[in-house]
C-alpha cells in the first residue's frame, strides 16, 4: 500500500471527511480514500460524473491568443511554490 501525506486542507474539507466518516461508519482515512476515488472517477456509478474538471470541458479551446495570454499572465504568480506549507 501507498502511504502519502497531505498538508493544507481547510477547515471546511476536514468537516466534510468527518461527516463522511460518522454517516457510513468508516474511519477518517477510508472516507478521504473514497473521496479520492469519486474526484479521480475511480468510484463505482455514472462514468464521468465525478471527475474533477469534467465541467468545464465545453470551454476547451473557444478562447482567443489574447484570452489565453492575459489569463497566463493573471495565474503566473500560483505557479510559485509556498514553501511555508512544506514545513
Amino acid at each position: 500500500m501507498n502511504q502519502l501525506t497531505i498538508r493544507g486542507f481547510d477547515d471546511d474539507l476536514a468537516r466534510r471527511i468527518r461527516q463522511l466518516a460518522d454517516q457510513e461508519g468508516i474511519s477518517l482515512n477510508r472516507a478521504v480514500l473514497r473521496l479520492l476515488r469519486r474526484g479521480a472517477g475511480l468510484a463505482p456509478g455514472k462514468p464521468g460524473t465525478d471527475i474533477v474538471g469534467s465541467s468545464l470541458d465545453h470551454l476547451i479551446g473557444t478562447w482567443t491568443d489574447e484570452e489565453a495570454l492575459e489569463m497566463d499572465d493573471a495565474i503566473q504568480g500560483l505557479s510559485q511554490i509556498d514553501r511555508g506549507m512544506w514545513r
